[in-house]
């Protein structure tokens, strides 16, 4: 969490996007949720408060998330913020069906179909509450996202449900359709539909000692009580 707020910080105009799983897994609550309204916040050793908005989400070894920064005036995220939901989750579709996800299960937009399956009351969960812009499969949500924009850049989340959590029932996963891979094996079909969707270079970099040290510094918050507890 403490890198991603410096990717959003970060004065660099290149946008940049970063795959990556938890360890231990963990419970990520939506910046504006209430603690007290999460019934997993109380079940889940790990609890962490994300700055983007959105629903909590529980990050485990069947889930790849992943976080895109970039300036506001980029092509993928200027104009309406429904705008660059729209385009971040068609590239996301053409990764899922790159891997498998194809027939009956293949990935829409959810639009106006109405109540799905995978949306239930009082659970606070992401994926228990879709949008028409949700990814959806076998009837129900897949995939999460969430944003942060602030100075001029967007911080931009997302969850991908790989395999099942005993936290998130009814959701849909590639598993449940047939689809077997781990989070470390699906990655690169993501970056491989991002490049070509896109039609841009992605070059692997690590982060530098300058933005890690700021990481540590800024992650030590996101796990901290009166953080996680503030509303």
């Amino acid at each position: 969490m403490g890198l991603d707020e410096v990717l959003l910080e970060s004065i660099d105009t290149r946008p940049t996007l970063r795959l990556y799983t938890w360890v231990p897994a963990a419970l990520s609550l939506g910046y504006f949720q209430r603690f007290a309204d999460i019934p997993a916040a109380r079940e889940v050793p790990h609890v962490v408060r994300r700055i983007t908005g959105g629903g909590a989400i529980h990050h485990h070894s069947g889930e790849l998330t992943f976080s895109i920064a970039a300036p506001a005036y980029d092509p993928l995220y200027r104009g309406e913020v429904a705008a660059s939901y729209a385009r971040v989750h068609a590239v996301l579709i053409e990764a899922l069906v790159a891997v498998g996800l194809a027939g009956e299960h293949t990935p829409t937009l959810a639009e106006a179909r109405g109540a799905l399956r995978s949306d239930l009351a009082s659970t606070g969960m992401c994926f228990h509450a879709s949008t028409p812009l949700d990814i959806v499969w076998d009837g129900r949500k897949g995939v999460g996202s969430a944003q942060r924009r602030s100075g001029g850049r967007v911080l931009h989340h997302g969850s991908i449900k790989l395999a099942p959590s005993p936290h998130e029932p009814e959701v849909a996963t590639a598993a449940a359709a047939g689809v077997l891979l781990t989070p470390r094996e699906f990655a690169p079909a993501l970056t491989a539909a991002f490049t070509q969707a896109l039609g841009i270079t992605l070059a692997r970099e690590a982060p530098t000692a300058t933005e890690l040290a700021r990481a540590e510094a800024l992650g030590a918050r996101y796990a901290a009580a009166d953080f996680v507890h503030r509303r």
